[in-house]
């Protein structure tokens, strides 16, 4: 068995590479949905950046003065809910509405400041993010540029490559011919 590392990446607002070690390594991710964050962690410290927890023992890391097991694809769902039982994660609901279009009774100001409290992010960058998300979803399924532009409102396809080129990394016509090659 290997050496383990545990780290903790925050949201991204620019496409970065993932260091990849020497040799063979295997990878297992988890994703948490919108609107749920880590109240410990400082967000501005996790935005494009990641903090590596050091092993504790052989499968084990420490996270808040408590020793916690690896997880992997069979105990994701329970590693998680050990989180948010233990209040190690908490999910924000007006970040989740605002995001599925719900509309709050809150100031704008007020909205403004949960989202960077909660996810280190404005809202406007989130947008963003999910725009350019959407766009690639579109242009992976055999969209044209031209119709991308359009349907995901950017102004004109430089508009969509920067967007592309900052948020995933790719420009559109990298896109087509990797999905074209798949």
């Amino acid at each position: 068995m290997g050496k383990f590392t545990l780290s903790i990446r925050g949201p991204e607002t620019k496409a970065s590479p993932a260091p990849v070690p020497e040799g063979h390594a295997e990878f297992f991710g988890i994703i948490f949905k919108r609107g749920v964050f880590m109240p410990h962690w400082p967000k501005k410290n996790l935005v494009n950046e990641a903090v590596h927890v050091p092993e504790s023992s052989k499968n084990f890391f420490r996270l808040q003065s408590k020793a916690w097991q690896f997880p992997d694809f069979e105990n994701a769902d329970t590693f998680v809910d050990k989180l948010m039982r233990d209040e190690m994660l908490m999910q924000d609901q007006v970040v989740d509405d605002v995001l599925r279009g719900k509309t709050q009774d809150l100031s704008l100001r007020s909205v403004q400041r949960r989202f960077l409290n909660v996810t280190g992010l404005t809202y406007k960058a989130i947008q963003q993010i999910e725009r350019a998300h959407q766009a690639l979803t579109m242009l992976q399924n055999g969209r044209a540029i031209v119709d991308v532009v359009y349907e995901a409102g950017y102004f004109d396809q430089p508009h969509l490559t920067r967007s592309l080129k900052r948020f995933i990394g790719p420009t559109p016509a990298q896109v087509i011919r990797s999905s074209q090659i798949a």
